[in-house]
């Protein structure tokens, strides 16, 4: 993308739309989920959202559906100009505040009523969104296709896999997953699903204007199931919506949309609950490609909170088809590191002291501040040759005597200390919050493990530092034992 292009055939459309008045500035809007470039565009008389996405098809869904939105009068941005090459907008500035904002708002402030009041309204809205956009959408516009059918439903299943479990080091049968992926696709596509499926419904998507919700980003949308778009918001880790919230957020859902017509109230829900577990899986998928990979912060913090919703549906029975292989990672899944919540105390660094297998792979920093140090305990004499050390590991006394008999793993530690002492009294000094130092060794058993016990106390005895200690390995260990 050229900027410099982008920004002048966006400041042209300004000019356009306001009455020959060019923008005195524009300022690049931060990036969220998508590949889409947005930029806010004012002057002392006018504001406007200038958007930029090289995919045409893409766009083309963005202004029928905005056109027919207006037209149905459903809240959406006003669009206000396209340019011949179809890549760049112009549309209306809805300000700045999200549905998310007013939920994190409300929440420092103890009242959690105004937002769960504002998330009815916006659930009224997307019942309206539902039912006469699937009345009235020119389906053919949708990207990539026009229907949530079975092939999208395994995108999105495979995207969890894909995206997440390959590299979680969580292990499954990957034959017995695509099993349970199949089963799971035949039940949600009993679902009556001819309405029209936002997609993306959550609440940075939705903006608070005046306490009034307007929708964005429904590109994505397509014909499909009512209860995709609902689970998605509810289940959303940045709505913060505890179960009982949940159930009563769902209950008032049922009751608008039963004031339009008549069905069955129990088969609803048991839809409801296996699309939300296929949307959280796939959006697991996507925080393990923006967070991990591409190392957004606001992605890679919502994977404990997706895990933990994941493990409430499956222990509370919500699922009426055997999906055992699914059942089987997500109790992995929540005894992992990637279900440990991880926040840093204010002001204070914390120093995350990891011990790991090899053969499972180098862990993953939490606070996505990457970077840290990973020591290779492998070169050091190992207690795990030895049938009497077999069943111990690096916490019992017997395998720390072992270990400490010999001067390599002393000067092993010493080295260790040395080295991340530079970072520590740097981190320190400059007021930085985290530090990770990952021991490794064959099995995750021993030598790690004694090496991240040593080094957590000598941090404890000189450092005023937040120490966390987890061993990766401890589970499977005991579970093993």
């Amino acid at each position: 993308m050229d900027i410099k292009h982008t920004s002048d055939i966006l400041s042209s459309l300004f000019s356009m739309v306001f009455f020959n008045e060019k923008p005195t500035s524009i300022e690049k809007l931060p990036g969220s989920g998508s590949d889409r470039v947005y930029y806010r565009l004012k002057n002392e008389n006018w504001s406007a959202i200038g958007a930029f996405n090289e995919n045409v098809k893409e766009n083309e869904a963005f202004f029928s559906f905005t056109n027919t939105f207006l037209e149905i009068r459903i809240p959406v941005p006003t669009l206000y100009a396209i340019a011949p090459d179809r890549q760049h907008y112009l549309i209306s500035d809805l300000g700045n505040e999200t549905l998310y904002d007013l939920i994190v708002s409300k929440r420092k402030s103890g009242n959690c009523g105004d937002a769960l009041c504002a998330m009815k309204e916006v659930l009224a809205g997307l019942i309206t969104i539902q039912l006469d956009g699937g009345d009235t959408i020119d389906f053919s516009k949708c990207y990539p296709s026009e229907a949530f059918d079975r092939r999208a439903i395994m995108w999105d299943l495979n995207y969890f896999k894909y995206q997440f479990l390959k590299i979680s080091t969580v292990p499954f049968d990957e034959q017995c997953l695509e099993d349970d992926f199949e089963r799971l696709a035949d039940y949600l596509l009993q679902a009556p699903s001819h309405f029209f499926m936002f997609r993306d419904f959550q609440s940075r998507n939705i903006m608070m204007v005046g306490n009034k919700p307007f929708f964005i980003d429904y590109q994505g949308g397509r014909k499909g199931p009512l209860q995709y778009d609902l689970a998605s918001l509810l289940f959303s880790p940045k709505t913060g919506l505890n179960p009982v919230q949940r159930e009563v957020m769902l209950e008032y859902y049922i009751k608008v949309l039963e004031s339009y017509f008549t069905f069955d109230r129990k088969e609803f829900i048991n839809f409801y609950y296996a699309f939300a577990l296929a949307r959280i899986m796939q959006a697991i998928g996507a925080y393990g490609f923006r967070g991990i990979y591409e190392h957004k912060a606001n992605f890679r913090s919502s994977i404990p909170l997706a895990i933990e919703n994941l493990k409430w549906i499956k222990d509370n029975n919500h699922i009426t088809i055997e999906l055992p292989e699914i059942y089987r990672i997500i109790d992995s899944l929540a005894q992992s590191e990637w279900a440990q919540k991880f926040d840093l105390p204010a002001n204070k660094l914390t120093v995350r002291v990891t011990s790991f297998s090899y053969k499972k792979g180098i862990p993953a920093d939490p606070s996505e501040n990457g970077g840290g140090f990973v020591f290779d305990c492998r070169g050091l004499p190992n207690p795990g040759r030895f049938p009497e050390y077999k069943n111990k590991t690096g916490l019992d006394e017997p395998v720390i005597q072992y270990l400490e008999q010999f001067d390599e793993v002393k000067r092993f530690q010493q080295h260790v200390r040395d080295l991340v002492k530079i970072s520590l009294d740097e981190y320190l000094s400059r007021g930085f919050n985290h530090l990770m130092v990952s021991f490794g060794c064959t099995g995750g058993q021993h030598r790690s493990i004694y090496n991240a016990e040593s080094f957590a106390r000598w941090l404890e005895n000189n450092f005023a530092v937040n120490v966390v200690l987890f061993h990766n390995e401890m589970k499977t260990i005991k579970a093993n034992g």
